[in-house]
């Protein structure tokens, strides 16, 4: 659907980015998070800087969107990733956070609720990310369920990821998103995936095998005017996972240190990603960089898929 507000005054996009919106060239949208709150340095840089150049390559236009000198971002400089990867105080942004680290003029990572909503006000359809942020076990006593999940549900960008982030309740989310009305397609799979892992103990609610037949479900979605996202679950690759049984006795050590220690709120991811990276031997950062290049191929796909009908049928008079 159209946006206008690309040009609101607290939105700086990037010339090769606002280029490629003007001219209807496929964007790609990737957040900021997995820069200064997913992964070490300098892994964390080389992985965003290595997702933009696969976007490229696969014919797309990346847009790293972050908060930075007052303003929403929307297409990073090598500059700006050093300073998101190194800097030890920038903010993690989701959707709540924008009013309060813009006007503060603070510098923020984007989650992928911010990311969304920061796309969507550019005018970019399709999101690349890891893991989306979900249901975390226990939210029966801690109601612990990320905004990314009620943006899912009214904001109109596709998000291809590898599932939910494992470390959450994969069940709970699953039903989070079948409540909201979110479609759920996993990629050439019949089993949901789990982020690490190829499988996650739960079957997906839809599978389609083909790119072109996910763009058709997403335009059929936006023109019958129905609200929100797709969430795209691509597996890891085979060669980079690790066995869902071995990553579960892993994340349930992890969750119980984490409540040890009294660990709450936006501490909770970061110290679980790094206590699962502690505990395998580095396996599961490597399984981590292994399925967001992936879903930058697979986003890039997506986007031109979905450029390249508008154009044919802006060709074809409709």
């Amino acid at each position: 659907p159209e946006n206008r507000m690309n040009d609101h005054k607290l939105l700086t996009i990037s010339a090769d980015v606002r280029d490629a919106l003007a001219s209807g060239q496929p964007v790609v949208a990737l957040e900021s998070s997995i820069i200064a709150h997913g992964m070490p340095y300098p892994v964390n840089v080389d992985t965003a800087l290595q997702m933009e150049d696969l976007v490229r390559s696969h014919q797309a236009i990346p847009a790293t969107i972050a908060l930075l000198d007052g303003t929403l971002r929307v297409g990073l400089n090598r500059e700006q990733f050093e300073f998101l990867g190194t800097k030890k105080d920038v903010w993690k942004v989701s959707l709540r956070d924008i009013p309060y680290v813009i006007s503060r003029k603070l510098p923020g990572a984007t989650t992928v609720a911010a990311t969304m909503r920061i796309a969507h006000m550019a005018g970019i359809r399709i999101l690349v990310t890891g893991g989306i942020g979900g249901v975390h076990r226990g939210a029966q006593s801690t109601m612990d369920i990320s905004a990314d999940l009620t943006e899912l549900s009214q904001t109109p960008v596709a998000v291809v990821s590898a599932g939910v982030k494992s470390v959450l309740d994969v069940g709970l989310t699953l039903e989070y998103l079948e409540t909201w009305g979110i479609p759920v397609v996993t990629v050439g799979q019949d089993q949901f995936p789990g982020f690490y892992s190829r499988e996650s103990g739960f079957p997906s609610p839809l599978r389609l095998d083909e790119p072109g037949a996910i763009a058709h479900l997403l335009r059929v979605k936006w023109e019958l005017g129905l609200q929100g996202a797709v969430l795209i679950a691509n597996p890891v690759p085979a060669k980079d996972e690790i066995p869902f049984t071995e990553m579960e006795i892993v994340i349930r050590d992890a969750v119980a240190a984490a409540g040890k220690n009294r660990i709450s709120g936006k501490q909770v991811t970061p110290f679980l990603l790094q206590f699962i990276a502690e505990n395998t031997g580095g396996k599961s950062l490597k399984a981590n960089v292994a399925a967001v290049k992936n879903n930058a191929i697979l986003g890039a796909t997506m986007a031109r898929l979905l450029s390249d009908g508008e154009r044919s049928r802006q060709l074809a008079g409709q």
